[in-house]
């Protein structure tokens, strides 16, 4: 069952990325059905069926054959929709590869360890010893 739900969400993903809609899946009977009236009508093949209905020569088919403007407001893919994501890349002067850190990978110091021994806590015993 989780192959089948796996593989649904890909395809949908699939067909999303394509901008494929479900719509348009439940249309394609019209299209063959359109495509068919095309080919008995005016002996198209399919290329140029596509040319009349979604490349070159939409506009002037649709100017030609009013009478099928309702059909062809039927088929699939007739959808608009523009994608508006910009993506901005802003590149410096400065390369990222050769970008320094601003922390020192190699600290050189002296170092050295100051004894605090303070009578805040009185003379208890966890106090460490005064005389060795």
């Amino acid at each position: 069952m989780n192959k089948i739900v796996i593989i649904g969400i890909s395809f949908l993903i699939l067909l999303q990325g394509a901008n494929i809609h479900f719509k348009d899946l439940v249309e394609l009977g019209q299209l063959i059905e359109h495509y068919q009236f095309h080919n008995e009508e005016y002996g198209d093949d399919f290329m140029v069926f596509v040319s009349k209905h979604y490349g070159e020569l939409k506009a002037e088919h649709s100017e030609k054959h009013q009478e099928e403007q309702k059909e062809h407001e039927k088929l699939p893919f007739q959808h608009q929709s523009h994608c508006s994501q910009p993506h901005v890349f802003v590149l410096g002067a400065d390369n990222f590869i050769n970008s320094y850190s601003e922390i020192p990978l190699v600290v050189k110091g002296i170092f050295h360890y100051q004894f605090s021994y303070s009578l805040v806590w009185g003379d208890g015993p966890f106090q460490p010893p005064k005389h060795a």
